[in-house]
């Protein structure tokens, strides 16, 4: 991996410099690998380094158990804030890679209020709700226009009546944070199924004097275990999340209650990690796994 080019090389590279001049041409064309990986970039980030995006979503969870009616657990509001890096590399040409940090708060579902502790239905006790506050979440490496077999970058979206859609999925198996030395023998994986589709205008996508998307508005469902610190332990059953979110231009045009919250205990969480963050991506598992240690160290 070479480093970081001079913005005059990556000019040269990628048609367009990150300050804004644009290619000589009226519209990206996506069967260029360079072109479909600056509309990929579109949707994940911004086309600009040190430029930040906030993503806003609110939903619900839902619990799933086979016999029963499903029931609504929470809902939920969340942001994920990133910037992109650029990078190039001889043979795979220009790329980027995303380094972001989130939050997710769960919220009484009648009063909307948020949670610091939630009684659970199944087995009476009361237990301390462990919000989401990943961070970092970040593109393990980096996107680039040609692939490591040497292949070009495709851009899979449906452009349909002035629209584009894309869509995909992230299927998660791996072992629990929280499980312990004999995972391959009894079991103990965490095993959900991550679901994005993606919505913007096509004349914000394939326009090459675009840096960022202004209009772009997403869903996000995730199938998977219990939470951890339900404390459900191995009763059968799964939660479903369902949201839907938008992009907002700017930390404070995040929606409250969640605003005043990340203010107030998460606010470091108003800017993404440093654009060449290296450290190893948290999940909210883990995070439980460090709430339950530091209560158990009180005990």
């Amino acid at each position: 991996m070479k480093s970081l080019l001079s913005a005059t090389a990556l000019a040269v590279i990628f048609g367009v410099f990150a300050s804004g001049a644009t290619l000589a041409q009226d519209r990206l064309d996506i069967t260029k690998p360079e072109e479909a990986l600056e509309v990929q970039r579109k949707f994940i980030c911004s086309r600009a380094e040190n430029d930040p995006t906030f993503g806003y979503f609110q939903g619900t969870m839902y619990s799933r158990v086979e016999g029963e009616r499903d029931r609504i657990l929470f809902k939920l509001v969340g942001v994920n804030v990133r910037q992109c890096k650029n990078y190039h590399d001889e043979k795979r040409g220009p790329g980027f890679r995303s380094v972001s940090r989130e939050v997710m708060l769960y919220l009484d579902p009648e009063t909307n209020e948020v949670l610091d502790t939630w009684e659970n239905p199944w087995t009476g006790d009361t237990v301390k709700v462990v919000h989401v506050a990943n961070d970092p979440v970040n593109m393990r490496e980096p996107m680039h226009a040609y692939r490591k077999d040497g292949t070009p970058l495709t851009f899979d979206g449906l452009f349909k009546n002035g629209r584009v859609f894309t869509s995909f999925n992230i299927p998660l198996f791996y072992k629990n944070p929280l499980g312990g030395d004999y995972q391959d023998y009894v079991g103990g994986t965490y095993h959900a199924m991550e679901m994005f589709n993606d919505y913007a205008y096509e004349d914000e996508v394939l326009d090459p004097d675009n840096m960022k998307l202004s209009q772009l508005s997403f869903s996000w469902t995730r199938v998977a275990d219990w939470l951890p610190w339900m404390k459900m332990g191995d009763r059968i059953g799964v939660n479903y999340t369902v949201t839907i979110g938008a992009r907002v231009n700017t930390a404070e045009d995040i929606p409250e209650p969640l605003l005043s919250e990340m203010k107030a205990s998460y606010p470091k969480f108003l800017a993404p990690p440093p654009a060449d963050d290296d450290r190893k991506n948290v999940t909210s598992w883990m995070l439980t796994k460090d709430a339950i240690d530091a209560d158990r160290e009180k005990d």
